[in-house]
């Protein structure tokens, strides 16, 4: 049981950590951004959402910070 616990944690934690990524872009946050970024990879498609959202905010820091996130392997 402990280890469904533990994966639960886990998947709240991304979904936060990712809601927080997309505040961050949104408001134009960069620093913070790079903050909740460090030496993360993440899937291709949450990566192509990210970028779609940072042009939006038509920030060229913000749009480089999220296009030279590693994607996971």
């Amino acid at each position: 049981m402990k280890m469904e616990t533990d994966n639960t944690h886990k998947h709240n934690q991304s979904i936060a950590n990712f809601a927080a990524i997309k505040t961050a872009i949104v408001n134009n946050e960069a620093a913070l951004l790079k903050e909740l970024l460090a030496n993360q990879a993440i899937p291709e498609l949450e990566k192509s959402y990210l970028i779609d959202l940072a042009g939006l905010s038509n920030d060229p820091a913000i749009l480089k910070i999220i296009k030279d996130i590693p994607l996971e392997k």
